[in-house]
């Protein structure tokens, strides 16, 4: 079971349903209400419900949909003995919350390990390090939810390459940047798909390789729409236990792209890296003290 000998409590077996859907933030509100108010929420109509949790009724047929039920009366039929299991052991309602953020914690602890186990071969990451490092100029790219991941990156790449360039926002900005970049030398972009997927990032990436430009993406799964579009696809599982996904190890990943880039060209690195240290010194960048 997971739980040595123990059988699940009744919010794990609530999570055990959600964890397998992605939902969108909406539906994560419906699925903490439910968490939050077990027995009860569970023997509400579909009416009830989205007055309780402050959604249309539609958002709780879709909530169920998306569940992998047929419609509402489907999914409260599962829901049910769960809320009479729960109805029986009267768990409070601060021991509820601190389990669900524990758990969400322990989802990224494990994302964290995933990542740290697929980079027991570093190979494929050392070599995009060097093809990121040797692209000059160097595009990073990264809309919506996706885009401080990128302007994290091109931030710090910017103290190791000679030209990084950002690119945030989609549409013509964005092909005019790719455009422009690859006239000037440009040969790779490096963008940050994590979902819900910005469709914008999708059209930019496509046309990015139409105009000559390899493509690498980090994204939260192997299996991502777009994973046959693109040159590589470096993977980093997203925490989807709260409201909001949590990034925990796609920054990481991020983190180590950037050192496989620093490694790529260790003279470079350490002039730049010295050459921006007594520039922030001189300035008067920082406050240390």
């Amino acid at each position: 079971m997971g739980n040595g000998d123990r059988a699940p409590t009744p919010t794990e077996r609530l999570l055990a349903l959600f964890d397998q859907h992605r939902l969108s933030p909406t539906q994560r509100r419906i699925a903490q209400h439910l968490l939050d108010h077990l027995p009860d929420a569970a023997f509400l109509s579909s009416v009830d419900l989205a007055t309780q949790v402050g959604v249309s009724q539609p958002s709780v047929t879709r909530f169920a949909v998306a569940l992998g039920f047929s419609g509402y009366p489907d999914l409260q039929r599962a829901l049910r003995p769960i809320a009479m299991s729960a109805a029986a052991n009267h768990p409070d309602p601060e021991t509820v919350r601190r389990n669900e953020l524990q758990a969400a914690v322990d989802a990224e602890i494990r994302n964290l390990e995933a990542l740290r186990q697929s980079l027991i071969d570093p190979s494929r990451v050392l070599e995009v390090g060097r093809e990121l490092a040797n692209s000059t100029p160097l595009t990073v790219l990264g809309a919506r939810i996706s885009a401080p991941i990128a302007d994290y990156f091109g931030y710090a790449a910017k103290r190791i390459h000679p030209d990084v360039r950002v690119v945030t926002s989609g549409g013509s900005a964005a092909y005019d940047a790719l455009l422009q970049s690859r006239e000037a030398g440009g040969e790779w972009v490096l963008a940050f798909a994590l979902p819900r997927y910005a469709g914008e990032t999708i059209a930019a990436l496509r046309y990015a390789r139409q105009v000559g430009l390899r493509t690498a993406v980090v994204t939260d799964a192997p299996i991502a729409p777009f994973a046959d579009e693109v040159d590589v696809l470096l993977a980093a599982g997203v925490g989807t236990r709260l409201v909001f996904d949590s990034y925990a190890a796609p920054v990481t990943l991020a983190a180590v792209v950037l050192q496989a880039m620093a490694d790529a060209d260790p003279a470079r690195t350490q002039a730049r890296l010295e050459a921006y240290e007594g520039m922030a010194e001189g300035v008067g960048f920082f406050t240390d003290r």
